[in-house]
C-alpha cells in the first residue's frame, strides 16, 4: 500500500485529469482499484484576534516566545494605519560568565571597581524599505522592575508598561536612530562580516534598588558580581537579583521596522594582566535561553476592514489575518467509508499585486496548515508540522524550479482528513449535538511562520511585516479552489 500512496502523491502533482488518476493505477494483478474526485473548497478572512474564545485571556494576540523580535513603527501602505513592533527581553549568562577579580581592576570609581562604559546593542536585519534607510523612530529603553516568568505563555498583547513590570525610577533611556548606523565609519560598514546595529549608551549614573548610586549601569553588574558571586549562577538567578531585562517602547517616528535578530548588553573595563594592561569587558546576550517576548499594536479597524472583504482572502503578519479553510470531509468520505483515502492535494493561489511601491509587505514564505481548534496548543507546545495534523508549505514564487508558480501547494493532506473524520464520526455516535457543539470541527487555518525543515526545532509565528491576497472568500471571481483526491480499495 505504501507504493501506491507515494505513486497517487506523484500523480497527484501532475497535471494529468482525475479520470486519467483512476485508470493509471488500476492493477489486474494486485486488484487494488484506483478512484478520484474533485471538491470545491471555501475560504474566509479570519482575524487572528478572534482565532481564540472569548474567554481566553490572551484574546487579541498570538504567541510570541520566540529568539527574534522586531522593533519599529511603520504604516502600512495597503491600509494606511499604523504598526508597532516592540520587545521585552531577558539576559542570558554565556557559559559561565567570569569577571576579574577587584584586585585586578584598574577601572576604578571611588576606588571600587569600575566599568570605563557600558551599552546595548541590537543586530538588525531586514529592513522595513530598503530605499530609505534613514527614517527615523525614537524609543525608551525601560529597566523592568519585575523579571519575565519562566514557564508563562506570553502573548502579542504582552505590555509591561500596562502590567506596572516597569521600574518607575529605575534606568529609562531615550534612543533616537534609523536603520543605518551613521555612528559606524563606511569603510567598516562595508566589510563583509559587518553587522548593521543600534547601540544604546548605559555610561549615566544609576542608581539600584537599594538607594546606591554607581557611575555606570556597567559598575552596577560588576560590583553585584563581586558582592554576589551566587546572584551569577545562571540566568535564572541573574534576572530575578541583578538584571529582570529591558522594554524597547518605540515613542516616536515612522518607517523603521527590522528583525533584532541578537541583543547584547556590554561591559567595557580595565585590567592588569599577567604582563600587560589589558582592555577587556564581558558580552550578557539576549537569546532564545531566556524569555523574550514581541508587543504587537495594529489598527483593529482596519484589520476588520480587510476581513470583511469576500472576492479574496488574506495571509497578513504580524498577528493580523489567517485564512480559514472548510475542508470538504463529509463529501469526501460519505460513500467512500471503506475506502483508504491514500491522497489529497490542495493548492492556493496568489493574487499578484501591481503596486510598485517599495514600501508595500514582503510576501508570506511558509504557511502553516493546522486545525483551528488546535492552533493555541500547537504554538504553546512548540510543535513542527508532523505532515500527518499538520503542515506547511513554501511559496512557490513565479521562475521557481516549482511546477505550480505563485502558489502554495500542499501535496498530501490525507491522514488529517481521515483523522478529522474519524473523530467526526465518533462524536456524533455518542452525541447527536456533536457537530453543533464543535462548529470547526472540519475548518483549518492558513497561518505565516517562521520553519525551516530539518533545523528548525519549533515552528513560530511569522512577525515581520507581510501580506498577500489569496484567491477565494465568499464572493471568488476566479476558479474555484479545488482539491484533489484519490481512494483505494482491494477488490474482493
Amino acid at each position: 500500500m505504501a507504493g501506491v500512496v507515494l505513486t497517487a502523491m506523484a500523480i497527484s502533482s501532475c497535471d494529468e485529469t482525475t479520470d486519467q488518476i483512476g485508470g493509471s493505477l488500476t492493477s489486474d494483478e494486485d486488484q487494488l482499484n484506483i478512484a478520484s474526485k474533485v471538491f470545491n473548497v471555501q475560504t474566509r478572512t479570519v482575524i487572528a484576534d478572534t482565532v481564540f474564545n472569548n474567554s481566553d485571556e490572551h484574546l487579541g494576540s498570538v504567541f510570541t516566545q520566540s529568539s527574534t523580535c522586531y522593533l519599529g513603527m511603520v504604516r502600512d501602505p495597503q491600509t494606511q494605519a499604523d504598526i508597532k513592533s516592540e520587545f521585552a527581553t531577558q539576559f542570558h549568562l554565556l557559559d559561565i560568565v567570569t569577571i576579574p577579580d577587584a584586585d585586578k581592576f584598574l577601572s576604578l570609581d571611588n576606588g571600587l571597581p569600575a566599568a570605563d562604559s557600558c551599552y546595548l546593542i541590537l543586530y538588525v536585519s531586514n529592513p522595513f524599505n530598503t530605499a530609505d534607510t534613514l527614517a527615523s523612530v525614537k524609543m525608551t529603553v525601560h529597566e523592568l522592575d519585575k523579571t519575565l516568568e519562566t514557564g508563562l505563555k506570553y502573548y502579542s498583547d504582552f505590555n509591561p508598561m500596562k502590567l506596572g513590570m516597569v521600574r518607575t525610577e529605575g534606568l529609562n533611556k531615550n534612543k533616537m536612530f534609523s536603520y543605518r548606523n551613521l555612528i559606524d565609519n563606511d569603510s567598516l560598514r562595508g566589510t563583509s562580516s559587518y553587522m548593521n546595529n543600534i547601540r544604546v549608551s548605559l555610561n549615566e549614573p544609576y542608581t539600584d534598588k537599594n538607594g546606591v548610586t554607581y557611575n555606570n549601569y556597567g559598575t552596577y553588574i560588576i560590583r553585584q558580581f563581586h558582592e554576589h558571586p551566587e546572584y551569577f549562577k545562571n540566568s535564572y538567578a541573574f534576572s530575578r537579583h541583578v538584571c529582570p531585562g529591558f522594554f524597547f517602547e518605540i515613542t516616536d517616528g515612522y518607517g523603521f521596522h527590522a528583525k533584532v535578530s541578537n541583543i547584547g548588553l556590554r561591559l567595557n573595563y580595565t585590567i592588569q594582566g599577567d604582563t600587560s594592561v589589558v582592555n577587556t569587558g564581558v558580552t550578557l546576550a539576549g537569546t532564545r535561553e531566556v524569555t523574550q517576548t514581541t508587543l504587537i499594536t495594529n489598527d483593529k479597524q482596519a484589520i476588520k476592514k480587510l476581513a470583511e472583504e469576500t472576492t479574496h482572502t488574506y495571509i497578513k503578519s504580524p498577528a493580523g489575518l489567517f485564512t480559514e479553510v472548510t475542508l470538504p470531509v463529509k463529501e469526501i468520505k460519505e460513500g467512500h467509508e471503506n475506502d483508504s483515502l491514500i491522497a489529497a492535494k490542495i493548492s492556493f493561489q496568489r493574487i499578484n499585486d501591481e503596486s510598485s511601491d517599495s514600501r508595500m509587505f514582503g510576501i508570506p514564505y511558509t504557511l502553516l496548515m493546522v486545525q483551528e481548534d488546535s492552533l493555541k496548543t500547537f504554538f504553546e507546545g512548540n510543535n513542527v508540522p508532523d505532515q500527518a495534523t499538520s503542515f506547511y508549505a513554501n511559496y512557490n514564487y513565479i521562475n521557481s524550479t516549482y511546477n505550480g508558480t505563485n502558489t502554495y501547494n500542499f501535496a498530501n493532506i490525507a491522514s488529517l482528513i481521515t483523522k478529522v473524520w474519524e473523530k467526526y464520526q465518533e462524536g456524533i455516535k455518542n452525541d447527536a449535538n456533536w457537530e453543533q457543539k464543535h462548529p470547526n470541527w472540519n475548518k483549518v487555518l492558513l497561518v505565516p511562520i517562521t520553519y525551516e525543515s530539518g533545523s528548525s526545532t519549533n515552528a513560530q509565528h511569522d512577525m515581520s511585516l507581510t501580506s498577500t491576497q489569496l484567491v477565494g472568500g465568499a464572493d471568488n471571481p476566479y476558479e474555484p479552489i479545488k482539491i484533489n483526491v484519490a481512494y483505494a480499495k482491494f477488490n474482493k
